[in-house]
Parts: structure tokens; sequence; C-alpha cells
């Protein structure tokens, strides 16, 4: 056991750890990535650092810039709104999918999800809900039977999470109370044009509640608060 707490983390195991901090609004857009800064609190090695950067590159959360390093991307204006349109069209296929191939085991999963945001909620954990709430939708694409939607959704739904960290009202959770339920209510029933119409209200909800005026101020990265 011991030797489990002390083994280093891969590079996979890094980037997950990056991704989940930007969900939770814990790394903000813009943020410097200081590899140096990385190994030291993850305690590896610089390449190894490196090596989740890039994984990371390529899915478009962060970004190097030339002489500069890498960086947390910052989506502008009308990135986040191409991001949108691309949700709008991949969510109802999405649903679509989960109707058609989800057993009583997924329902059940999605349940236990949903049981889980409402308990994050009753606790007033904002980090779990914002992280739980853009969970929600992958675990959907999931489900769906179309392993390129899923793999597109989990690159998506980070730069989301990047999206309201940089322009929603503060103090607003990622996605509005009830509305997973319902979605997933719809889902058990088999209702397609429900669930379909009740996803794309959801995603309209959250873009519509963007300030696109106001970004958030970039502080230092706490790279050892991060990985408590």
């Amino acid at each position: 056991m011991e030797q489990q707490k002390l083994a280093k983390p891969q590079a996979a195991q890094i980037a997950e750890t990056i991704t989940n901090a930007v969900m939770e609004h814990r790394l903000a857009p813009g943020s410097k990535l200081s590899e140096s800064r990385m190994a030291e609190a993850f305690k590896v090695s610089r390449t190894k650092i490196n090596q989740a950067l890039v994984m990371l590159a390529e899915n478009g959360l962060v970004k190097k810039l030339p002489n500069r390093g890498y960086f947390v991307s910052s989506p502008g204006v009308a990135e986040a709104k191409e991001i949108f349109a691309m949700r709008n069209l991949l969510e109802p296929a999405i649903i679509r999918g989960v109707i058609a191939h989800a057993n009583k085991a997924d329902i059940k999963r999605l349940k236990a999800h949903l049981a889980a945001e409402k308990q994050a909620r009753e606790q007033s954990n904002r980090r779990a809900i914002i992280r739980l709430s853009g969970d929600f939708h992958m675990l959907l694409a999931s489900m769906c039977g179309n392993r390129y939607i899923d793999k597109q959704m989990a690159e998506l739904c980070p730069l989301t999470c990047l999206i309201i960290a940089l322009y929603d009202v503060p103090n607003t959770p990622a996605c509005p109370e009830d509305e997973h339920d319902n979605i997933v209510a719809a889902i058990e029933a088999g209702d397609e044009a429900k669930a379909i119409a009740l996803m794309q209200h959801h995603l309209a909800h959250i873009e519509n509640a963007l300030n696109l005026d106001g970004a958030s101020d970039i502080d230092e990265v706490d790279w050892e608060a991060i990985l408590r």
C-alpha cells in the first residue's frame, strides 16, 4: 500500500489531474503552466510533464506559445460560440444514441451520477458541482454507441468549463439544478423528442448565462493546492 502512495504519476494521470482542475475551475484560463514548478509539485521529471502537456495540447485544453511555453487555453468569444454550436449538433445525436443503446445498468449509472450531483449541491461543494456537471455530458456520450462522438465530447466539455470560468456570472453553477434530472427521466421513458428538446433548452440556458464582456483575472497557479 505504501508503495502505491509513493508511485510517481504517469503522463496520462498528470493530464487527467490538470483536466479535472480545469473542470473544477481551480486552474484558470490563460494560466502559465511552468514545467519546472509542475515537475516539482508532481515529483516527476520535466520530460513526464512535457508529455502530459503535449497530450493536453492535442485536445486544445492547453496551448504552446513560441518562446513562452504552455498556457491553459483561453477561448475567445468566437471560439466559445463555435464550441456551443458543435455541442448543439452533437448532443441531440448523443440523446438518440443513448436511447437506442442504453440498458438498465446505464440508466442506473446515470441516476447514481444525479445522486452525486444532488449531494454536492446539498454540501455546497462548488468544485464537485462544476466537475460533475461536465462529467454528466461525458457520461451520456460514453453511452451513445459512437466512440468518435465520445472522444469529441471529452475534448469539448473541458473547453466549455474554460468558457464558463471566463464568461459565466460568478457563483453560478455550470448546469442549472434539475435539468439533468429531467433529461434522464425523458431518456428512461424513451421519449427521444422530449429528451432532445430538454437538452437543447439546457445548452441554451448555459450559453445565455455567459457574460461575454467580463473575463476573470488570472491568478498565480498554486500547484500544491491543486494536488490536494
